[in-house]
């Protein structure tokens, strides 16, 4: 399970937790104790969560295609994209760019992100890097401390970025959020 922030004093926190079919990493400012920063922590945490749930409106079809977009802030078009476009839209609307944050982490340390056969990647590309799971993962874990794995829904906050594994090979990701699903048997 990952938690945290990056560049805290900017009030910026990036979460993310892994369940357990794929490994964990990191938790994120954590070591702040400065009430001012826990108070911007959780106004992030509830503006971040808020956003994640007013994504929830939009109907936007599955294109994992590649697709060539303006940095930074660029974005594929709104009704398409896949998971992790979902995380970028929900982080952007708080203030953060993913794909700027993600593409300069690579730029400076892209022997520690993964550079998969499929995706023939020899150097950062801004227009796809971002929307990888894997590369968020090392990204977010590379931003913080590990936490133990849990089965139990109450250990995961509202916030954390959990993924998990669709079968195959074939990561997700998610944003926990403070609300159930209307749709029978979700949980």
């Amino acid at each position: 399970m990952f938690r945290g922030g990056l560049n805290f004093a900017r009030g910026l926190l990036f979460v993310l937790a892994v369940l357990p079919s794929v490994p964990a990493v990191a938790r994120f400012g954590t070591s702040q104790s400065n009430s001012n920063s826990e108070a911007r922590r959780c106004e992030f945490l509830k503006n971040l969560v808020a956003a994640a749930v007013e994504r929830t409106h939009h109907v936007v079809r599955d294109e994992p295609a590649y697709v060539r977009i303006p940095y930074p802030g660029g974005d594929v078009p709104a009704d398409t994209g896949v998971c992790t476009d979902e995380i970028i839209r929900s982080y952007r609307s708080v203030g953060v760019d993913l794909q700027k944050e993600v593409h300069e982490d690579m730029a400076i340390n892209f022997d520690l992100y993964p550079r998969r056969r499929r995706w023939l990647s020899g150097r950062p590309d801004t227009n796809i890097d971002h929307r990888r799971v894997p590369n968020l993962m090392v990204f977010f874990s590379r931003k913080g401390e590990s936490l133990s794995l849990s089965n139990r829904a109450e250990d995961y906050t509202p916030g954390d970025i959990v993924t998990w594994d669709l079968g195959g090979g074939v990561p997700h990701v998610g944003v926990v959020v403070d609300k159930k699903s209307s749709q029978e048997g979700d949980t």
